[in-house]
């Protein structure tokens, strides 16, 4: 049983601690997981990897009701926060108040900067919502491979499936996500 597990356990008992045990533990293991999803986010971004991951300790630590099973349900709940952080985000840059259909002018180059991917990733959530009504393991796995930047294997081990297994799951996931987005345009 890895120390990450015992300290899951410890939590579910009620012990006040292992919270605070918990965090040296997965913090470099989150902030990896937070840089490479934030790689892929559009020029502009305000949030950074180590907002992300703090913003997304806050909203697993913060909730007693929470309880984890393992490594795996963990990482699948802080999978989870970073994709409601991120979802959240692109919705407030979008809100009319923020200045919602503008966008961005680098003033030195009196250029317009690249679109946001806003609408993008709202459409790939609301494509994922469904998808995860359908298919919960295959929604997880997008999830993990999408928000989190996980790679097959690791979200493969995750989610205690075999490589081969999430890789047809990822196919078929990005191909019916991709069918949903282009019939939503």
């Amino acid at each position: 049983m890895s120390e990450v597990t015992q300290i899951l356990q410890s939590i579910e008992r009620g012990d006040a601690r292992a919270a605070g045990d918990l965090l040296p533990l997965v913090y470099d293991e989150l902030r990896k997981l937070a840089a490479s999803r934030m790689a892929r986010e559009a020029p502009g971004q305000t949030l950074q990897p180590t907002a992300l991951v703090h913003e997304a300790w806050l909203r697993l630590a913060g909730n007693e009701a929470l309880r984890w099973d393992s490594r795996a349900h963990f990482f699948g709940a802080a999978a989870e926060a970073m994709r409601r952080i991120l979802i959240d985000n692109a919705r407030r840059r979008q809100a009319l108040r923020h200045g919602g259909g503008q966008q961005r002018c680098d003033l030195d180059e009196i250029q317009i900067a690249a679109p946001a991917a806003d609408d993008q990733l709202l459409a790939i959530n609301e494509a994922l919502e469904q998808l995860a009504a359908q298919d919960p393991s295959k929604a997880e796995l997008v999830k993990l491979r999408y928000f989190v930047g996980l790679s097959i294997e690791e979200a493969a081990r995750l989610l205690s499936i075999s490589e081969a297994t999430a890789k047809r799951w990822w196919t078929f996931a990005r191909a019916w996500l991709y069918s949903e987005v282009q019939s939503d345009r």
